[in-house]
């Protein structure tokens, strides 16, 4: 009898780990990927996109742009205001970079002299 207890509570465990992984899976698959920009920068092309267009955290925005003309930063709320980098910033310069959306506002500035200042900056919320 406590044989087919420890089996019971065996296959169960099993249940319950391929249920996780499934959920899991899923979650990962519906996240999105967007593109945002090409080789002359980065700017922000909501053209391409659906007009109000509704993100979630963990879609993938794909920034294309010259590497050795522009860079990509992850800052908070007054980096994006005031177009200045707070300490920590995220920072990227592949001219192919991938970053997830976390929950909330997402700022994103280019720091090259005068990018920022000129609009090569974008804010998106992720629901």
């Amino acid at each position: 009898m406590a044989q087919e207890r420890g089996s019971a509570m065996a296959t169960r465990g099993i249940l319950m780990l391929v249920l996780l992984c499934f959920t899991i899976q899923c979650e990962v698959a519906q996240a999105k990927h967007y593109t945002v920009g090409g080789l002359t920068g980065w700017t922000f092309e909501v053209e391409s996109w659906p007009k109000g267009k509704n993100f979630m955290a963990g879609d993938v925005l794909v920034f294309r742009y010259l590497p050795t003309a522009h860079n990509v930063l992850k800052v908070n709320h007054h980096g994006y205001r005031f177009c200045t980098v707070p300490k920590g910033s995220f920072i990227t310069r592949t001219g192919n970079d991938h970053i997830k959306l976390v929950k909330g506002m997402n700022y994103f500035i280019c720091n090259l002299p005068g990018h920022c200042p000129n609009g090569m900056r974008m804010a998106i919320y992720a629901k």
